[in-house]
């Protein structure tokens, strides 16, 4: 089976890479944007392609002779947007049977509530950006698959980690520099995916027979909480979990947020933006935008900086979550059993993290 990963040069697409072609798994064709981004899976002499994941020509080119499509791009919400409808198309074109499309969990909220399944209803009303782009994403596919030939099997996975995750490097980066912080001492439930894990389920998404047109959760065995998936990291370099502050939590919540939307459009804020001076026009749009914006960091604008660190308003709603996400479906359908143990996982992190020239401290001192 020929199997073309889309983003082979990304976190998950490289591990994908890696995995299928060293067990033997498929003949595995990379695609990535730029030479410069096949670096890494050239070095098994595998048949790498090019191909912008906008344009229906060239990825349809790339997908030639292949049977399955992994669409493992990340990006902005224009990328994630903007990519479906030329990969749905291309595979159709080249007579791809199967496309497993990588969405997120978090198409139900960073937070979930109590009981949310697969079957559980998608809102596009997220107060983060990323969320409502993945819902639209997986509704756009859908509308393709009603009226094409190209199979679709819909992917969400939960907080996905491993060696060269971006869940480990910038906890590990914040330590070193002093900037590390928890949301809630670290209780939050994190609903964990060791990234080979996840490449286990896509395995098993090649080739379900009952998976065309079906959306999966995936997550570890083992319910964690971030303390736990944070104190191997911490312990590794040399910190006390116990010893890092919880960040200051000011981020408004989304209907604050869209009454001060609402509220600068109207009449009024237009007329008393007109007579404000520029420099006060200024700091109010930035200040105002700040709030409306969950990427923003009110440090931006306030005076004096606060004395701690203050949450995001996705690791405030991650750090509250209290409900692990099931994966019982795709263990009915893909036959999804999770090979690698979270213990296990932790160590294999670890030890990345000392190949990756971190100051890991040697265990037997």
């Amino acid at each position: 089976m020929r199997i073309a990963i889309l983003g082979a040069s990304g976190f998950i697409g490289s591990r994908l890479v890696e995995m299928f072609h060293l067990e033997g798994i498929a003949e595995v064709r990379p695609i990535a944007r730029r030479v410069s981004s096949l670096a890494g899976p050239s070095r098994f002499q595998l048949d790498c392609r090019i191909a912008d994941g906008f344009d229906r020509d060239s990825l349809a080119s790339a997908f030639a002779d292949c049977e399955i499509v992994v669409h493992a791009v990340a990006g902005a919400p224009d990328v994630i947007l903007g990519t479906i409808a030329p990969v749905y198309e291309a595979a159709e074109k080249a007579g791809v049977r199967r496309l497993i499309y990588l969405s997120s969990a978090s198409v139900h909220g960073q937070n979930p509530v109590s009981g949310t399944t697969e079957s559980s209803g998608l809102s596009l009303r997220h107060a983060i950006p990323y969320n409502n782009a993945k819902v639209r994403a997986e509704r756009r596919l859908r509308r393709l698959r009603a009226r094409g030939t190209v199979e679709l099997v819909v992917l969400r996975p939960g907080i996905v980690f491993g060696p060269r995750s971006s869940w480990v490097s910038s906890f590990a980066d914040a330590l070193i520099e002093g900037k590390a912080h928890l949301v809630d001492r670290g209780r939050g439930i994190c609903n964990s995916l060791y990234v080979d894990n996840l490449i286990e389920a896509i395995r098993g998404a090649m080739s379900a027979p009952g998976a065309d047109g079906e959306a999966f959760l995936l997550g570890d065995r083992e319910q964690i909480t971030w303390a736990d998936l944070y104190r191997p990291i911490a312990e590794a370099l040399g910190f006390d979990l116990n010893t890092i502050p919880d960040a200051i939590s000011v981020a408004p919540d989304p209907m604050a947020r869209r009454l001060l939307k609402r509220a600068r459009r109207s009449p009024l804020a237009r007329r008393l933006s007109s007579v404000l001076p520029k420099k006060a026009r200024r700091a109010l749009k930035s200040a105002t935008s700040s709030l409306e914006d969950p990427k923003v960091e009110l440090s931006a604008w306030t005076w004096p900086p606060p004395p701690r660190s203050i949450a995001t308003l996705e690791m405030e709603l991650l750090g509250s979550c209290r409900y692990k996400l099931p994966f019982d479906k795709a263990t009915r359908l893909l036959g999804y059993e999770p090979p690698v143990s979270f213990d296990l996982a932790c160590r294999r992190m670890v030890a990345w993290l000392g190949f990756a020239g971190y100051p890991v401290r040697d265990p037997s001192r």
